[in-house]
């Protein structure tokens, strides 16, 4: 099983590149469901994974002047200890109770993904908190004991479950911080993957990775990321988080293993299919009916 694990990374880096978040929250839950990884390993896989993919975004926004560093830098010095406490504890209960931890961990990763997904709905639809502003933002006091509270508790969450190492830091920070979307975005990446970093070597050490399954979704969610940013047909950004946000929803709810949950997630699966058939057929038309108007007299191809 190689070219599947190659898709699969493929498709993540694919919407990563476009909605700029969404890799660890989507691969865990596809390891765990579609190709019957154990919780942990899924976990570990996932984190170690992330660092090194996340890494090629970091060093381009990095580049773009879209990082804002002291930022990344007090976020990191709560977020790399606590991400370290989580994989601790993820080892721990996994030697302690054995087989038993891995049904424990996948009810707490499913219900960290339908929080990602609500934080997610919140975070694209309610205008809340700070607004952005292009003037440079200082950091005081307060402001750094608030990056280093927000590292802590998500850096945490991030070494148990590998969930919200983007959904969760950069929801928080539209709440809080007046930066503008480009800088989030930015921001969030670059401290995700040092983050992540930390984590994964945490359980590569734990021996909680399949480096093999690691390297076949590398070989995908690389050159999915290089090709995503360079489509022209550009889906809404609020659409693609959106349809991020269900995803994220359904795979929690099946994780979590709800009455009903099978037919719940492949109704939803089955209307977001329909939802954005029926979205691709329209913008495509649309874009013939403008060209026609732009170019009458041109044929169309």
């Amino acid at each position: 099983m190689t070219w599947q694990f190659t898709l699969t990374g493929l498709l993540i880096g694919g919407l990563v590149g476009l909605t700029g978040m969404g890799g660890g929250s989507l691969l865990t839950p596809i390891l765990v469901i579609l190709f019957g990884f154990k919780p942990t390993l899924a976990v570990g896989t996932d984190v170690l994974h992330g660092a090194v993919f996340k890494s090629f975004g970091a060093v381009r926004h990095r580049r773009l002047g879209t990082v804002h560093a002291r930022l990344t830098f007090w976020m990191f010095l709560g977020s790399g200890p606590m991400s370290l406490l989580g994989v601790g504890l993820a080892t721990w209960l996994k030697h302690r109770y054995g087989d038993g931890v891995q049904s424990v961990e996948a009810y707490a990763i499913g219900a960290a993904l339908v929080l990602g997904g609500i934080g997610l709905v919140a975070k694209t639809l309610v205008k809340i908190g700070m607004q952005p502003d292009d003037a440079p933002f200082l950091l005081t006091r307060r402001d750094r004991w608030i990056a280093v509270a927000i590292g802590a508790v998500f850096g945490f969450i991030v070494g148990l479950t590998s969930v919200g190492s983007g959904t969760f830091f950069g929801l928080v920070m539209v709440l809080v911080y007046p930066l503008t979307i480009s800088k989030i975005v930015g921001t969030d990446i670059f401290h995700a993957a040092a983050l992540l970093w930390v984590a994964g070597v945490g359980h590569l050490v734990a021996g909680n990775v399949d480096l093999r399954a690691m390297f076949w979704l590398l070989l995908g969610s690389v050159p999915g990321v290089l090709l995503s940013s360079q489509l022209t047909l550009k889906v809404p950004e609020r659409a693609l988080r959106l349809g991020l946000a269900s995803v994220l929803i359904l795979s929690g709810v099946k994780l979590v293993n709800v009455p009903g949950a099978d037919w719940i997630v492949l109704g939803g699966f089955v209307a977001g299919g329909i939802v954005f058939t029926v979205w691709g057929i329209h913008e495509v038309r649309g874009r013939r009916e403008e060209r026609r108007e732009l170019a009458p007299d041109l044929p169309l191809h």
